[in-house]
């Protein structure tokens, strides 16, 4: 009998991965600390460790960075750390510590934004009628004895809906993208029905959103099998190898990818795999929306780039006709459909449709200034839009936030720093010069231009113009519109949502105005495989 030779651990490079296993292992804490401290004690605790996490992180990432390779694989290859995953990991903590501000606010909504117990059955009409009503007003800000302010673990599903987006853009193969993205949808489903106001519309929309996103796993792993079958690996540069000098069938190969794209596009928000967006943005609470627009945009595409870049680079010509429809149709959907919403968070969730398309442009550029354009794209939306959601959360009425768009009118003479605020934000989603939204459109359509998509890039461009339109619109209603008598008011934010808004707004500045450093460290590299 043959003797087997030993088994071998693979090497790991604790010092590259050091940020993702910091965000994980704090989020494991987070769960203790629901499991052991008291109530009046977890809101501290919890914000306290998960700002301290995303500070280490961000410490590790830099130190790596500053003194690293340019780009290594670890944990038996399935990992790849390189400069695009670098980027991606930054802004990704940059963004989620934004949104941890916003979520652990409890100022601008007494108590916070989330519920702070589990919805109640209720005799009403009749004993054992079982009809769901809102628990009582919660004002308390944690005293002991009394109940919590609200829901802290949040906090915990944050950190691991974060973790498994920075696992999903360093994956190196199609099986560890596949559990990466699980880790960092399953938390966003249960977060997205967490709202204290609204509960029904908040729990409709995790529903959706679950519901939704369970057939958009099943169509990944549906294509990780089918292109298994045809590479014989899920490994990235493997799959590469087998469809550069394959003599097989290529039903397997585009079969596979076709299903592949279905759930990338799904999680990217692109159209038209968007029909989870506009519900479960307008459901969810708005720091959680914050959360998923700007974070998950940022690890889809970071997934997107990687797969077409490494796996399917060399074979771009078959399927660069589908994504340029895929394109088109998300940018008509969102700049289209964006101008007959009447609600602020459904205008803005199409708006985030339309920006998909735009991404999916720079992704398509098998080049390295697409790869730099696109991820400062990334980088720029990303706190833009998290700004945006933060502004939208100060507008309020006895019911919440005022999102329906009349409800904006006359804002500007109500509170002129908000409404300012706003329209410079606004205006850079509309990629006015000046702002952070023109020069990542100006880096994406240069890319694609000399890639040879000079088409899309002219119809891009309608898109943007026709997308401008409801952005000045609420510009408009702002600064020209009177207020009702009995219109919303904006209430005064906390330390942490003032933190968050400044930091998106500052961002947004900057990068119009100074977006060198950016760039160039966005174009530090390409993928390793």
């Amino acid at each position: 009998m043959a003797q087997q030779a030993p088994l071998t651990a693979p090497s790991i490079d604790y010092a590259a991965i050091a940020p993702l296993l910091i965000v994980l292992v704090a989020a494991c804490l987070g769960v203790l600390v629901e499991a052991f401290l008291p109530r009046h004690q977890r809101w501290p605790a919890q914000v306290t460790l998960s700002i301290v996490a995303l500070g280490a992180a961000g410490l590790s990432l830099a130190l790596y960075a500053g003194n690293g390779p340019d780009g290594i694989t670890t944990l038996a290859d399935s990992l790849a750390v390189d400069r695009p995953t670098l980027f991606l990991w930054g802004t990704l903590l940059a963004l989620g510590l934004g949104s941890i501000l916003l979520i652990a606010d409890r100022s601008v909504e007494p108590g916070g934004a989330f519920v702070a117990s589990a919805a109640m059955r209720a005799a009403v009409g009749g004993r054992g009628s079982g009809e769901l009503v809102e628990p009582p007003e919660d004002r308390s800000y944690g005293t002991p004895g009394l109940a919590p302010t609200m829901q802290t673990e949040v906090f915990p599903f944050t950190l691991f809906a974060l973790g498994g987006m920075m696992a999903f853009c360093a994956a190196n193969d199609l099986l560890t993208m596949f559990v990466a993205l699980e880790v960092l949808s399953l938390p966003l489903y249960l977060m997205c029905g967490l709202a204290r106001r609204r509960r029904l519309l908040s729990q409709e929309a995790a529903v959706k959103y679950f519901l939704l996103g369970a057939f958009a796993s099943a169509f990944f792993l549906y294509g990780l099998a089918l292109i298994y079958g045809y590479a014989g690996s899920v490994r990235f540069t493997d799959i590469a190898n087998a469809a550069a000098g394959s003599a097989r069938s290529d039903a397997l190969l585009l079969g596979g990818l076709a299903l592949l794209v279905v759930g990338l596009m799904f999680k990217g928000s692109v159209g038209p795999f968007h029909t989870w967006t506009p519900d479960v943005y307008q459901g969810a609470p708005t720091p959680v929306t914050a959360f998923m627009a700007a974070c998950t945009k940022v690890a889809a595409f970071g997934g997107i780039l990687r797969v077409l870049h490494v796996a399917f680079g060399d074979t771009r010509w078959e399927w660069r006709g589908v994504l340029w429809a895929i394109a088109i149709a998300s940018m008509a959907i969102g700049a289209v459909i964006g101008l007959t919403q009447t609600d602020i968070k459904r205008m803005i969730a199409y708006s985030s449709v339309a920006h998909a398309g735009f991404l999916l442009i720079g992704a398509m550029a098998i080049t390295e200034q697409g790869i730099s354009g696109t991820l400062f794209y990334l980088l720029a939306y990303g706190f833009t839009t998290l700004a945006v959601f933060g502004v939208i959360s100060l507008v309020r009425d006895a019911n919440g936030e005022a999102t329906h768009l009349s409800q904006w009118a006359g804002l500007a003479k109500r509170s002129p720093v908000v409404a300012g605020v706003m329209t410079f934000l606004l205006l850079a989603l509309a990629g006015i010069p000046l702002t952070s939204g023109f020069t990542a459109k100006f880096a994406v359509f240069s890319a694609a231009f000399n890639d040879g998509m000079a088409p899309l890039v002219v119809i891009a461009l309608v898109a943007s113009a026709v997308a401008a339109f409801f952005y000045v619109r609420v510009i408009v209603l702002m600064y020209f519109s009177e207020p009702a008598a009995d219109g919303p008011t904006v209430t005064v934010p906390g330390a942490f949502t003032t933190a968050a808004i400044t930091l998106g707004v500052l961002i947004t500045l900057l990068l119009g105005i100074a977006p060198t450093l950016a760039l160039s460290w966005a174009g530090g590299g390409g993928f390793v495989g």
